[in-house]
């Protein structure tokens, strides 16, 4: 029995394998104060202490939770003599030039908590001046009477000699065991000193609150019969062992989102779709990423709270690049202060919900706009409030200060949640250099498959996949994951035919160190080298993917080529005669054979004459209420072809196609949503 669980800010989703393999499904609500009990919660449903368990992979929102929340422990900075306030100086690049009320990000660590030590080492790693090891005690001692409950140790060129860095960590576990320590070196090896020290500040943060949470829940666990194999979901797209994410928690900022993203490429790889728009919109949030010839982009361009008007907190860790806005379905709607209907933010959660919960919620949301208009069911809800009190919720709310009609009213919370929604699948396409009609969208979530289609109708795009188990998928995704650990070093030099021979050798020891950490035999593992290149004498780098781990004068030439391509296609020009540069060797080790696949599905005892369920009045805005056929997804089979108008729905997903829409069930149990003229 393999497991993976992801908890949403709403629900709590499960995937497991039986013994012959078959894929599983079930979904809780998250228990938000207490997440593991929402997690065992729905594992008591299918899990003994007599179950063999043989993998249990979790994604989870803490880390991301702690940070936007400021839930995290105190923390303590040092760092090297003179660098202080790193933290206060940040960036001068603000995102809002003309704004002179603009302040930056407030640092997570106050100056008092600051402390600087006697040492220096240059950019080459060469020592300049030992590391006074007498000021040690006497920081302690500081941190020690004001509550410190983490440190964070950042010191200048650390990622090229951590020496140092080991040597104070050392020295402060002597004086106080206990503490939590975060080296800047084990976290990052890539220069940047704002953004290194930022990401060591914010891992020390999390520290306390992943390492009660992680070992509460590792207790839990145990008690039906789970206690090997654990893991969970990193940013990157990989998993790492409960114990590694205790010591790094950062890492695991975007730890539930990024298997959706990833079982997206998976599922394009099966369906010979290798350009994707991966699409998941959940009951808080809706999150889109790009995906290129099969690859899942990963960035170290990470920031959390960054939007038009604030710098945000950069986190210099491999995350999977991923656009996300607070849109989902139990995001409220309101008129602000100014009359504009707004919807998001905010979000009524898993408690009290949206009105049609009937939990005590009044405020309408995403999900009562779909309940009233006929897009949803109120049938596949636990304790579902009546039609007349959703209609009740929109008037009060929307409909009454804007002088229209409920369904107006509903209408025009979808109309600018789509939109929200929108504006964030261009950033990730157009604003990058693609054009969605180059993509086919694989859209999962809760909500995801209930919007998609619209979206991809104003993006002109060509296709739309409704995965199998769609409202579950970020956490099938998890079971399709591997071991992944990344790599990064700077290196600054010349990338050209006269330094081939010192790029390999920095390949081959990361290639070592990466093998001396891996938990399984060398033929268990691959090899992948991303490489961030950037013209001689300017500032920013372009990632670019090596077709293997040797580094020829034919490959040089190549991603030579490439770069300009891609730092055309990035920032609008290139320059063809100025001599390229290597900033960052990028080394990923990923485990092989691992992973559950997917599989066709046995449609043998599906009978498809009772696929229709019922019929549904249905709002399409422009023309008003018509009657449509609702088709229920687990009794269609491969061939069978739905044309539109109509409504195909499961327990915990809806899809609504419109006139010369159709939908196509294939062998593993996608929906197919052809778009017209498509």
């Amino acid at each position: 029995m393999k497991i993976a669980t992801d908890i949403g800010g709403t629900f709590t989703d499960l995937v497991y394998t039986d013994e012959k393999g078959n894929l599983h499904f079930d979904k809780g609500h998250t228990t938000p104060g207490h997440f593991e009990d929402g997690i065992l919660n729905v594992l008591e449903r299918h899990v003994t202490e007599d179950s063999l368990v043989e993998s249990f992979i979790h994604g989870s929102t803490v880390i991301i939770n702690t940070l936007t929340e400021r839930k995290g422990g105190k923390v303590g900075l040092i760092t090297t003599k003179g660098f202080r306030d790193v933290l206060e100086i940040a960036r001068g690049n603000r995102p809002d030039l003309y704004n002179f009320k603009y302040k930056k990000p407030t640092p997570f660590v106050e100056r008092y908590l600051r402390q600087e030590i006697d040492e220096r080492i240059d950019y080459k790693g060469n020592v300049l001046k030992a590391l006074n090891i007498e000021e040690v005690s006497q920081i302690v001692n500081k941190f020690k009477e004001i509550g410190v409950e983490a440190i964070a140790i950042s010191l200048i060129h650390g990622y090229k000699n951590p020496m140092h860095e080991t040597q104070l960590k050392e020295e402060i576990l002597k004086i106080w065991p206990e503490v939590y320590i975060t080296l800047s070196s084990e976290t990052i090896k890539e220069y940047r000193e704002y953004e290194r020290t930022n990401t060591t500040v914010l891992n020390s943060y999390v520290k306390p609150i992943a390492h009660a949470y992680l070992k509460s829940l590792k207790e839990k666990l145990s008690t039906i019969g789970i206690t090997e194999h654990l893991n969970i979901m990193q940013s990157n797209g990989g998993t790492t062992s409960f114990e590694k994410a205790m010591e790094l928690p950062i890492n695991l900022v975007e730890s539930g989102p990024v298997a959706g993203m990833f079982g997206a490429a998976k599922l394009g790889e099966l369906l010979n779709e290798s350009n994707i728009i991966a699409f998941d919109v959940g009951g808080t949030t809706a999150k889109c990423s790009l995906i290129t010839n099969g690859k899942v982009n990963v960035t170290t361009d990470y920031y959390i709270e960054r939007n038009e008007k604030f710098a945000g907190y950069p986190i210099k860790t491999p995350v999977v690049d991923i656009v996300e806005i607070g849109n989902g379905g139990g995001s409220i709607a309101r008129v602000d202060q100014f009359g504009s209907l707004k919807v998001g933010p905010d979000s009524a959660g898993a408690n009290p919900g949206p009105v049609a919960y009937d939990l005590g919620n009044m405020q309408p949301t995403i999900t009562d706009a779909n309940v009233y208009l006929g897009r949803l069911s109120l049938e596949n809800f636990d304790n579902p409030a009546s039609i007349n009190k959703i209609e009740e919720a929109l008037i009060a709310s929307i409909a009454k200060p804007f002088h229209v009609t409920a369904e107006e009213a509903a209408q025009g919370i979808l109309d600018i949640a789509n939109s929200n929604m929108l504006n964030a699948l261009k950033l990730i396409s157009i604003r990058k250099g693609y054009n969605p009609e180059d993509f086919t969208m694989v859209a999962f979530g809760g909500g995801g498959p209930l919007h998609a289609i619209n979206l991809a109708e104003e993006l002109n795009m060509k296709k739309v996949i409704i995965p199998y188990g769609s409202s579950v998928f970020s956490a099938l995704g998890m079971m399709m994951t591997e071991y992944r650990q990344d790599y990064i070093q700077t290196n600054l030099m010349d990338f050209d035919n006269n330094r081939i021979a010192d790029i390999q050798k920095n390949i081959d020891i990361a290639i070592e160190s990466a093998y001396s950490e891996a938990p399984l035999s060398k033929d268990h593992y691959l090899f992948e080298i991303n490489y961030d290149l950037r013209y001689k004498g300017q500032e920013h780098a372009v990632k670019l993917n090596a077709s293997n781990i040797t580094i020829t004068e034919a490959e040089l030439s190549h991603l030579a080529e490439a770069f300009h391509f891609k730092h055309k296609q990035e920032f609008s020009f290139d320059l063809l005669d100025t001599p390229i540069e290597l900033v960052n060797l990028h080394l990923t080790i990923y485990g092989k054979d691992e992973a559950v696949q997917f599989k066709e599905l046995d449609f043998s005892n599906v009978d498809v004459t009772t696929c229709i369920k019922s019929k549904r009045q249905l709002y399409v805005k422009g023309t008003g209420w018509i009657e449509v056929n609702v088709y229920d997804q687990q009794k269609l089979v491969p061939g069978y072809v739905i044309f539109g108008p109509a409504i195909v729905e499961n327990p915990t997903s809806t899809v609504v196609i419109s006139e010369k829409q159709s939908i196509e069930i294939d062998t593993y149990g996608n929906m197919i949503v052809e778009m017209e003229g498509k």
